[in-house]
């Protein structure tokens, strides 16, 4: 059962207090694997814990400085840019800086990995790669590009098509009407993770 579009909920009203402030946003456990940057431009390896639109947990083999300037990346989210505001073992938290447009893009890419949890989990382990053959559509990228590539296969929860296109793992993209994210760069082209919960029927319609 979808879960609605809970991310941008509050738990409380806006209140003088900040730490309360900073948690108005519905907190959710989410276990995503990335990377940091800092201001140094050094990258290291991390993992998300949990985030809302207004903040995040992450861990981190490294020590932080609070208030210092961070952006991570995580598949499935793509950049994130943050303030750090609370230290912890192994890891620190963060405030994210972002537009009203961009946290209501992180709204929705939450609700749907929640989602797709919640509705897949197990079954999305069955879905089955089906081979397609002669299918031909167009793939936008996001400089507004349009090339048209060959779909190799397809599943209920992405697709392989054939490209010499290398766009950057994290980038989302349009497959004729469907929006993708690229998760996989293959020796032929590019494994792309579709961005909304397909129905099987219509998806089969689709590529035949």
């Amino acid at each position: 059962m979808s879960v609605g579009n809970p991310a941008l909920a509050t738990e409380t009203p806006p209140v003088e207090n900040k730490a309360k402030d900073q948690r108005r946003y519905q907190r959710f456990p989410l276990v995503l694997l990335g990377r940091f940057m800092r201001e140094n431009k050094q990258e290291y390896p991390c993992k998300l814990g949990n985030i809302s639109v207004g903040g995040a947990s992450i861990n981190s083999p490294v020590n932080l400085d609070l208030g210092e300037r961070i952006i991570a990346y995580f598949d499935h989210l793509g950049g994130l840019e943050g303030k750090v505001v609370r230290l912890f073992e192994g890891g620190f938290a963060i405030d994210l800086i972002a537009t009203r447009h961009k946290k209501e893009k992180l709204a929705g890419q939450i609700t749907w990995l929640i989602n797709k949890s919640e509705l897949s989990g197990i079954e999305e382990r069955r879905h089955e790669r089906v081979k397609v053959s002669d299918k031909f559509l167009n793939l936008k990228l996001d400089e507004g590009i349009a090339i048209v590539c060959r779909v190799l296969d397809v599943s209920l929860s992405g697709t392989a098509v054939e490209t010499n296109a290398r766009p950057p793992l994290g980038a989302d993209v349009l497959l004729g009407k469907l929006r993708c994210r690229v998760i996989r760069h293959l020796e032929n082209g590019i494994g792309l993770q579709f961005l909304d919960i397909q129905e099987p029927d219509a998806l089969r319609r689709y590529f035949d």
